[in-house]
């Protein structure tokens, strides 16, 4: 009887530990979008445009860089970071969940900011 009860509380702990493990995930992507926006506003600050450094033919594409929290920390590692609907005054960027991320948090999914500062998705508990 015991061993059964210990199994129940054992299988209730382990999944609210890996809700837990997918919200703080979601929640360090959530933080990289933001650290992402903010160079793409300092780069817009600096170029008064989001997607080139000009408009000559000499101009160089803006691209997304490789932040430290797209590289070195886990639990920014479980999601892939993109731009996209790059133009000259408006740009996307998301952050798509992959691995077990993809399985575990299937409520939110790719999670994206824009230049107005419009996160989505807008369900309850994402961002």
């Amino acid at each position: 009887m015991v061993v059964v009860i210990m199994g129940i509380l054992a299988a209730i702990a382990f999944s609210s530990y890996t809700r837990q493990v997918a919200r703080t995930h979601r929640v360090a992507a959530e933080g990289c979008l933001s650290q992402a926006a903010s160079y793409m506003e300092r780069y817009y600050t600096t170029y008064m445009r989001y997607d080139q450094t000009g408009s000559s033919a000499s101009a160089t594409a803006n691209t997304l860089p490789q932040l430290d929290c797209m590289t070195t920390s886990q639990p920014g590692l479980e999601y892939d970071y993109s731009l996209s609907s790059l133009s000259a005054s408006t740009y996307q960027l998301n952050a798509k969940p992959k691995g077990m991320q993809a399985t575990r948090d299937v409520l939110c999914g790719t999670l994206s900011l824009n230049q107005a500062g419009a996160r989505s998705p807008s369900t309850t508990g994402c961002w």
